[in-house]
């Protein structure tokens, strides 16, 4: 959500990084993909529950995580603080997942795509940080 304030830029391209990162091009496809399923999730859930749902607070949490991570790795260059927002993030996918099963399981299940990018995010955003802990303190 947030990556289209906060972009990558020359900092992010002088950064080290694993041989097995995707290329730059994919990373706009995936998450326009995710995105639609974490919003069919939403709606289905929505469709079932309605907003009044506690349910859906976790998934508001959800997607505040998501939205800061950007913020903190592009925008104040902190891959530390990136990878600490990335692990509450993951953290509240699975929640989002537990408390949305029991009411709708299609809408659970749609977010695990969402989980996984997320799992080799955070190795990814890990990776990075400590292959450059000069380069990200600067």
């Amino acid at each position: 959500m947030s990556g289209a304030i906060f972009r990558p830029g020359e900092w992010y391209e002088r950064l080290a990084k694993p041989w097995w990162r995707p290329p730059r091009w994919l990373f706009a496809p995936a998450w326009a993909l995710l995105y639609l399923t974490i919003a069919i999730s939403g709606w289905l859930l929505w469709r079932r529950a309605g907003f009044i749902e506690p349910a859906f607070a976790i998934y508001g949490v959800s997607l505040c995580f998501n939205a800061a991570w950007s913020g903190f790795f592009f925008g104040l260059r902190r891959p530390d603080l990136a990878f600490a927002d990335i692990i509450l993030l993951w953290l509240s996918i699975a929640a989002t997942m537990l408390v949305f099963h029991p009411l709708e399981p299609q809408a659970a299940w749609l977010l695990l795509p969402y989980l996984c990018w997320v799992s080799f995010a955070a190795m990814l955003n890990f990776t990075i940080w400590r292959m450059n802990r000069q380069a990200a303190a600067l």
